[in-house]
């Protein structure tokens, strides 16, 4: 079964989905491949790095309010095993980062480098819309940085992603994270891992009568 997970890599209940499902298909029997499909929370340009809390607390109404938002989903991802620290995250446009997922993928280390990224935002403290940072990030998990750079640098897979950013839009993604379970279901949201394991089961069921 193929599992299309659609996220941005600056999504917390992204990265706690993501957790949850691999946390689900270790109890999974059935095959399953995973393919990442980018979504972009919010695609406005950031010249210039900005504190993550100061970002959300522009949206949200107020600096207090987003330390109260930060402070509820670390709770739900320490219960996924993650450790977020929104104190230091920096706030990101992902559009190269999505690009660098697309490079990945097309040389195996799609998993490893989406893993990387989350971690680098919520953990780290890193700039994921800086390309230097994400030479660096690639070469940490395999890739070549040259080659990296090379294509972060240039044009390529540029009207690919936004090709992609707009079926998302057109599919009814509105929110992330979306599971499509072979290419017909979606599930949206961190749902439980216990929650996500009975999906692919059914979709499986339903897959088998044909």
């Amino acid at each position: 079964m193929e599992i299309e997970i659609y996220a941005d890599v600056v999504c917390p209940w992204c990265w706690i989905g993501k957790r949850r499902l691999e946390q689900a298909l270790e109890s999974y029997d059935g095959e399953v491949t995973v393919r990442y499909r980018p979504f972009q929370l919010d695609p406005t340009p950031v010249t210039e790095p900005k504190p993550l809390l100061d970002a959300l607390g522009d949206k949200f109404g107020g600096r207090d309010k987003a330390e109260g938002m930060a402070a509820h989903v670390s709770k739900v991802a320490a219960g996924a095993g993650l450790d977020l620290r929104f104190d230091s995250a920096i706030a990101a446009n992902t559009f190269d980062a999505h690009r660098l997922v697309r490079f990945a993928t097309e040389h195996g280390r799609a998993a490893e480098t989406v893993e990387r990224l989350y971690r680098a935002h919520f953990y780290d403290g890193l700039d994921v819309g800086s390309v230097d940072t994400l030479v660096t990030l690639a070469g940490e998990v395999g890739l070549d940085e040259t080659e990296t750079r090379r294509y972060l640098e240039s044009n390529l897979g540029r009207r690919e992603v936004a090709a992609d950013l707009s079926s998302a839009h057109q599919l009814g993604v509105s929110s992330v994270p979306t599971f499509v379970l072979a290419g017909k279901y979606a599930v949206t949201g961190a749902q439980e891992p216990e929650t996500l394991l009975a999906a692919l089961r059914e979709v499986a069921q339903r897959e088998a009568a044909g």
